[in-house]
């Protein structure tokens, strides 16, 4: 695999109370098959599609017990160095820069408006071993009441170029890197309870929106928004029975005309 372009999403995992209950609702779901856990780094354990590494789930460390979540890593080249644009652009390291064997090396941080995202410089595990196929990544938005804060953020950081969808109904962002449209940035409304915090919300491909959130639901999932055709594709927002928030999306099914977009300076 060809080296992941800074600051491009590149890996997701989760912390489950019950791993197991996690494997078989997206097992269910996605189609997911598991390896075998690696109890040298927490019994983290990855998930496959077609044998080729999509995510991975682990147990939560001791202390660490709480909301289930998915944390998307954006990669890095280096991640001492992106930890201290973190810090120089008002963020916050929530766990310093950490070397995973020869893996790679992680961070977890926090946006000034409150988003939780992960950093991953690769070693032998480069990512995603595909994406956009069904069960795997297929993009990803920064949900965020204080867009403005995130706004100054991201760019800051990984060096992205901005562009503002033309749409009344939204106030949505794209973040380019390298001529490619990476990540969204969706602004809460008030249709978000208050106690929902930010956060990347994951999108993973599926063949069939609808029958993908009829399987969620049966397995104990709660259906959040949609589904819904957009020109984008047909897409749902899920919650999995431990709370972790994800969405889905069939890419094929579309409706209406993609809306123009303006630069950002």
């Amino acid at each position: 695999m060809a080296a992941t372009q800074e600051g491009t999403p590149c890996w997701a995992d989760a912390m489950f109370s019950d791993i197991e209950g996690a494997k078989s609702f997206y097992g269910d779901v996605l189609g997911w098959t598991f390896g075998e856990a690696s109890p040298e780094y927490g019994n983290y354990t990855q998930a496959y599609v077609d044998g080729k590494s999509v995510a991975a789930v682990v147990p939560p460390m001791p202390g660490q017990e709480g909301q289930s979540a998915w944390c998307v890593y954006l990669a890095s080249a280096d991640v001492q160095a992106t930890a201290a644009r973190i810090r120089e652009n008002g963020g916050e390291v929530l766990m310093e820069p950490m070397q995973v064997g020869d893996f790679g090396s992680m961070l977890l941080a926090r946006d000034p408006s409150g988003v939780v995202f992960g950093a991953w410089q690769a070693g032998t595990h480069k990512g995603f071993d595909v994406t956009g196929v069904p069960g795997a990544y297929a993009w990803c938005e920064i949900f965020t009441r204080e867009p403005e804060k995130s706004d100054a953020f991201f760019p800051a950081v990984f060096g992205y170029s901005a562009k503002q969808l033309k749409d009344p109904e939204a106030d949505f962002r794209i973040f380019d890197i390298g001529g490619n449209t990476v990540m969204g940035r969706m602004r809460m409304t008030e249709d978000f309870p208050p106690q929902v915090p930010p956060y990347i919300n994951i999108y993973f491909a599926v063949r069939d929106c609808d029958a993908t959130v009829k399987t969620a639901t049966e397995r104990g999932g709660v259906l959040r928004f949609g589904p819904l055709t957009t020109p984008f594709g047909r897409f749902a927002a899920l919650s999995d029975p431990q709370g972790a928030s994800f969405s889905v999306i069939d890419p094929s099914t579309t409706e209406g005309t993609v809306p123009g977009t303006s630069d950002v300076t």
